[in-house]
């Protein structure tokens, strides 16, 4: 086999394709902020995809929520915003699981106790964007909850503020 088809077979010969224009510039965003923030809106984001992907389905309304706290968290660009949460719910799907426990005590190490309420109150938004919480997402809450040491009385407190999408204590019958 001469060595041009060699080369050509193995893709050696192609000329590099840049990325395109508004990909570039995100990768160019992202790699500007300082590396422990990226860290942190990484993690962030993977655990938004954890409650959003509790009931193995993130609607459309999910993800929006996820990007507008990405957003406001990290004062991010939209469309930065788009792609860590793109990244987020990928790895959370590839990964979910096997990663769970260590991207939560990732950020359980490195987050003071006001940024773990944050992210609570966070995860209650994304998981009550239709309107109700499921219990499969009210689950991953208290999980992530637990693996981030927040205090009981916290999450209770947060959960009473959520309480008119939680599950059997929504619906018509609740005193809100």
């Amino acid at each position: 086999m001469p060595v041009t088809k060699l080369r050509s077979w193995l893709g050696l010969d192609r000329a590099e394709t840049p990325a395109p224009a508004p990909l570039r510039a995100v990768v160019e965003a992202l790699d500007r902020l300082e590396p422990d923030r990226a860290r942190h809106l990484a993690r962030f984001a993977y655990l938004l995809g954890r409650v959003a992907h509790a009931d193995s389905h993130v609607s459309a309304e999910e993800t929006r929520a996820m990007e507008a706290l990405v957003m406001e968290e990290g004062g991010l660009e939209a469309d930065v915003a788009v792609l860590v949460v793109g990244l987020a719910k990928s790895s959370n799907l590839l990964f979910g699981g096997t990663a769970d426990y260590l991207v939560a005590q990732e950020f359980a190490e490195a987050a003071s106790y006001d940024e773990k309420l944050s992210l609570a109150r966070c995860l209650f938004a994304v998981a009550s964007t239709d309107a109700s919480i499921s219990m499969a997402e009210e689950t991953e809450i208290h999980r992530i909850m637990n693996q981030l040491r927040v205090q009981p009385q916290d999450l209770t407190a947060l959960r009473m503020q959520h309480r008119k999408f939680l599950p059997g204590l929504s619906g018509p019958g609740s005193s809100s």
